[in-house]
């Protein structure tokens, strides 16, 4: 891992004030025995590194849904969605992004659109890669309309570790594809569900990339999923 390629990447706000108690901690444990500075200051770097902020090229082209969070593509269901979201109860494709403790916890927005619905609930903290945490794990659900009318919903979900989950925006907020609207510390889990019709463009495995990473195209030819759940 380059020290240099961690350090120079920019931190989430988020991040400050846990890499601040992370530095402090390493200062006492130095205190007690040099060597346990080291094991702090080690900690203090990978805290930084995850909350890291890197710059993102996202896609201009119309019609593509990008992978909301860092993470490889652990589920593809097809499910009916959340019903607090609005979008429907006919079944559609589900695509699940797992993130580890190592993964940028950073959430973009898939595309284009105006939030219709933010709806958070409380619940358990089972881990986030088996498909009960969908409906069983605290998560905080968004539903996205684009200028053109599909509708998609985007869930942030909590983990085994991760035991808090951070929304920076608001119903009636406009977001751009690859804009960040909130993250979750520390490992978890991002579902979008897709629009009726529409198929994945990923299969269980792949590497996302949020904002980067394409996982459909609206304006593509249909067809078959290669790949769901493991």
């Amino acid at each position: 891992m380059n020290m240099l390629k961690i350090v120079a990447v920019p931190m989430h706000p988020e991040g400050r004030k846990f890499v601040a108690i992370f530095a402090g901690i390493a200062v006492l444990l130095g205190l007690i025995w040099q060597p346990l500075f080291w094991l702090g200051l080690g900690a203090t770097v990978w805290c930084y590194y995850f909350f890291r902020n890197p710059v993102r090229t996202v896609p201009q082209r119309a019609g593509l849904i990008l992978s909301p969070a860092d993470g490889v593509v652990s589920l593809i269901s097809e499910v009916a969605p959340p019903p607090e979201l609005g979008l429907g109860d006919a079944p559609v494709y589900r695509v699940s992004v797992f993130m580890n403790v190592f993964n940028c916890h950073v959430n973009r927005s898939p595309m284009d659109g105006t939030i219709t619905q933010i709806v958070y609930h409380e619940g358990k903290f089972v881990n986030a890669s088996l498909d009960k945490a969908s409906e069983h794990n605290e998560r905080n659900g968004l539903a996205i309309e684009s200028p053109d009318g599909h509708r998609i919903g985007v869930v942030q979900i909590a983990g085994l570790v991760a035991r808090r989950i951070v929304c920076f925006v608001k119903t009636g907020d406009a977001l751009k594809a690859g804009e960040v609207f909130g993250l979750i510390r520390f490992g978890s889990r991002l579902d979008v569900y897709l629009p009726a019709g529409i198929l994945p463009a990923v299969s269980v495995g792949t590497t996302a990339v949020a904002g980067e990473t394409t996982l459909a195209d609206l304006h593509a030819e249909q067809k078959a999923v290669q790949s769901v759940d493991i």
